[in-house]
C-alpha cells in the first residue's frame, strides 16, 4: 500500500501535466465548434475571461483571504497591461487565427513563445545573450530554428497527408458567418494571411505578458489574487471591445449547448484548473519540467483536428512543427544549463562563506579557552603567593 501511494505521488506531476495538455486539445475542438456555430470571436473571448475571473476570485477568497498583500496603484496598472497582453488581446488574436487558418497551425505557432520571450528578455535586459558559451549558442540556434519552422509552417504546405480512413464530421457549413466576427469554415487566401499574422501576434502578445508577469509576481506574490485581478482586467477590456464592435446582441445569447459548454469549460478549466495544476508542477519540479509537455498539446490537437474537424495535414506543416518543437527544446536546454551553472556558483560561494565563519568560530573558542586557563592559573598563583 505504501509503495503504491509513493508511486502515485511520483507520477502525480506527470499525470497532471498530461491532463493539462488534454484540456488544451479538448478546448481547441470546442473553440472550433463554437466558432463554426456562429459565435462571435469577441464574445467568446469576453465570456472566457468573465468565467475565468469568477473562478479565480472564488479561489482567492478561499485560500488567500487573510494573507493578501496590500494592493497598490502600481500593481493595478501592471494588472491592466497583464490582462491586456495575457487576456483580451491574446485571446482575440488567438481565436482569430484559429478561425481563419487551422487549429494545428495556431497551436504550432504557440510553441514559439519560449523563443519569442528569449528575444524580448534580451532586448529588455532580463536575459544575457552569452553567445560565447555552449548554452548561449544553443539558445540562439534554437530561436533561429523555431523562427525558421514557423516560416515554413506559414508559407509552405507540400503534399497532403492522409492519416485516417474515416472522419467524424462535427463541423457543419455555416454560410452566414461574418469573416471578422465568426467562423468561416474555409478561409480564402486573403483572410488566411490575416490568420497567419494573428497567430504570430498572439505569440508576441503572450511573450510580452510573461515579461510583465515577472514584475507582477515580485510586487504582488499572492498567486490566486493576482490571477483574479488579471482576469478581471482582461474581462473588462474584452467585454468593452465586444460591446463596441459587436452589433448583433443575439451573439451574447448562450442558449446553444456548444456555446455554453465552450464558455464554461474555457473559463473554469482552461483558465482555472490549468493554471493551478501548472503552478503546482512548477513549484514541485521546476519550470523546465512543465514546459517540456507543451508539444504534447500540438500532437493531440493535430490528431483531433484531422479526425474530428476535417482539417488536413501537409508535409510542410509537419516539418515546420517538428522544427519549432526542436527549437523549443534547444532553448529550454540552454536555459536549464545556465540555471544549473548559476546554482553551482552560488553553492560554491556559500561554501566558502561558511568556511570563513567556521574558522572565526574556532579561533574565537580557542582564544576564550586560553584566556580562561590563563585567568585560572593567575588565580592559583595569587592564592599560593598569599
Amino acid at each position: 500500500m505504501n509503495l503504491t501511494w509513493k508511486l502515485m505521488q511520483e507520477l502525480k506531476p506527470t499525470l497532471l501535466m498530461v491532463l493539462v495538455q488534454v484540456s488544451y486539445a479538448f478546448s481547441s475542438v470546442l473553440y472550433k465548434l463554437a466558432i463554426n456555430d456562429g459565435m462571435s470571436l469577441r464574445v467568446l473571448s469576453a465570456y472566457r475571461l468573465i468565467f475565468g475571473a469568477a473562478f479565480s476570485f472564488s479561489l482567492a477568497l478561499i485560500f488567500e483571504r487573510k494573507k493578501r498583500p496590500k494592493l497598490t496603484w502600481r500593481v493595478v496598472l501592471m494588472s491592466f497591461f497583464s490582462g491586456l497582453f495575457g487576456g483580451s488581446l491574446f485571446l482575440n488574436l488567438f481565436f482569430f487565427a484559429l478561425a481563419l487558418v487551422s487549429t494545428t497551425y495556431a497551436y504550432a505557432v504557440f510553441n514559439l513563445v519560449p523563443a519569442t520571450t528569449f528575444i524580448l528578455s534580451v532586448l529588455c535586459g532580463y536575459e544575457n545573450l552569452n553567445a560565447r558559451t555552449a548554452a548561449g549558442k544553443t539558445k540562439v540556434l534554437g530561436t533561429m530554428l523555431g523562427i525558421g519552422g514557423s516560416m515554413l509552417l506559414s508559407f509552405f504546405k507540400g503534399m497532403k497527408i492522409n492519416i485516417w480512413n474515416f472522419h467524424i464530421k462535427l463541423l457543419h457549413k455555416n454560410d452566414n458567418s461574418d469573416q471578422l466576427g465568426t467562423r468561416t469554415p474555409h478561409a480564402n487566401p486573403k483572410t488566411e494571411w490575416l490568420g497567419v499574422l494573428s497567430g504570430i501576434g498572439s505569440c508576441l502578445s503572450f511573450s510580452i505578458w510573461l515579461i510583465i508577469q515577472a514584475k507582477v509576481s515580485k510586487e504582488y506574490p499572492s498567486h490566486h489574487s493576482a490571477t483574479a485581478l488579471m482576469a478581471l482586467m482582461g474581462a473588462i477590456q474584452a467585454t468593452a471591445f465586444a460591446l463596441c464592435v459587436e452589433k448583433d446582441w443575439s451573439q451574447w445569447n448562450l442558449g446553444s449547448s456548444i456555446r455554453l459548454l465552450t464558455a464554461l469549460f474555457s473559463g473554469t478549466v482552461t483558465s482555472g484548473f490549468v493554471i493551478i495544476a501548472t503552478t503546482w508542477c512548477v513549484r514541485k519540479r521546476g519550470p523546465l519540467y512543465a514546459s517540456v509537455f507543451n508539444p504534447l498539446s500540438l500532437v493531440l490537437v493535430a490528431i483531433a483536428a484531422s479526425m474530428l474537424l476535417q482539417e488536413h495535414l501537409y508535409v510542410g506543416s509537419v516539418i515546420g512543427a517538428v522544427l519549432i518543437v526542436c527549437g523549443l527544446y534547444m532553448v529550454l536546454w540552454g536555459k536549464n544549463k545556465e540555471m544549473k551553472t548559476a546554482t553551482h556558483l552560488v553553492s560554491l560561494d556559500n561554501t566558502k562563506e561558511f568556511g570563513v565563519i567556521t574558522d572565526v568560530v574556532v579561533v574565537s573558542t580557542t582564544e576564550n579557552s586560553d584566556r580562561e586557563n590563563n585567568s585560572h592559573d593567575n588565580c592559583k598563583s595569587n592564592i599560593v603567593t598569599n
